[in-house]
């Protein structure tokens, strides 16, 4: 069989190019769902994988700075219903990314005190005087 560097290209009808633009934005689309539909069931699958048995304090210890943990462990002392709640959300908050970097003493304990706990600290004042450390009560008890 014998081809001819020279052919002849006849042009298409505007009917045959409406068709062809057609099918290709066509193609496109379907591209574009597939491309979707396989995103979105690799999201799912991400989601119904079990995640590793993560405890929500290990979670919660890698954003406490400063004090933020003796502050926590006091909510805990004083609120244990409220906290065994808590934990597990503020947790599932910091996971998600919704809470992100670190959390001090102070932001926690505004936290805290926004949703309704009041955590009181037992708090000892004292007073170094000519080598000795002594209570304000015993200072007081002196004069």
């Amino acid at each position: 069989m014998f081809f001819s560097s020279y052919q002849r290209v006849y042009p298409l009808s505007e009917d045959a190019e409406l068709d062809l633009w057609k099918r290709k934005k066509l193609l496109e689309m379907q591209k574009r769902l597939m491309v979707k539909k396989v995103e979105e069931e690799q999201k799912k699958n991400q989601k119904d994988k079990p995640k590793p048995d993560i405890k929500p304090k290990d979670v919660l210890k890698r954003i406490f700075v400063g004090r933020a943990m003796e502050v926590w462990d006091q909510a805990w002392k004083q609120y244990p219903e409220i906290m065994q709640k808590l934990e597990p959300d503020l947790a599932r908050l910091v996971m998600s990314g919704e809470i992100d970097g670190p959390i001090d003493e102070n932001q926690l304990l505004h936290i805290l005190r926004t949703i309704g706990l009041d955590v009181r600290f037992d708090l000892k004042i004292k007073i170094l005087r000519n080598g000795k450390l002594k209570t304000i009560s015993e200072k007081l008890k002196e004069k």
